[in-house]
């Protein structure tokens, strides 16, 4: 059985935070300074909010259905390695 887990690096880390950052200071230029009524920039500021909000939602729960899925795995992999060590000693 592998136990293995993967660690990003700082690097990546501050790269992922970095990017993150800048996007949204991007956007939020941009919807700041288009030529248009403070309500339709309130409109679009409100679907950015929710569409970062969703892609964080979405990714926190393919993340938790993967993670949950190596639970199992692990979970079937222990009960098969108890069963085969069982017949062994027989």
């Amino acid at each position: 059985m592998s136990h293995e887990s993967t660690q990003h690096s700082g690097a990546w880390v501050a790269f992922t935070y970095a990017s993150f950052l800048g996007s949204g200071l991007m956007v939020a230029l941009g919807i700041l300074f288009m030529p248009i009524d403070i309500w339709m920039k309130g409109y679009f500021t409100m679907g950015v909010i929710m569409l970062v909000q969703s892609c964080i939602t979405a990714t926190k729960t393919v993340r938790d259905v993967h993670e949950g899925r190596r639970m199992v795995n692990r979970i079937e992999d222990a009960k098969t390695e108890r069963l085969l060590m069982g017949v062994g000693k027989d």
